[in-house]
């Protein structure tokens, strides 16, 4: 079951939706119950076997948390 990101358009919140086929969608925003949400375009994850993290740079250069990204370990 893929997992859908959503943001809602009133208090702007980014929330995670487990979808069960591709009409389910949530009703509401999970912070504010507002009903306007606007479906994100995320990354997903591709197991290419192998050590996890390989092919991933050093770097990501686009992180907010001093160039080094928040999701990778300082041994790379």
């Amino acid at each position: 079951m893929p997992i859908y990101e959503y943001k809602c358009k009133k208090c702007g919140k980014v929330f995670e939706h487990l979808a069960r086929n591709a009409d389910d969608a949530p009703a509401s925003c999970a912070h504010c119950g507002a009903a306007e949400l606007e479906k994100q375009f995320s990354a997903f994850a591709i197991n290419m076997g192998g050590t996890a993290g390989a092919a991933m740079p050093e770097k990501c250069g686009s992180c907010p948390s001093a160039g080094a990204c928040p999701y990778m370990d300082d041994d790379y």
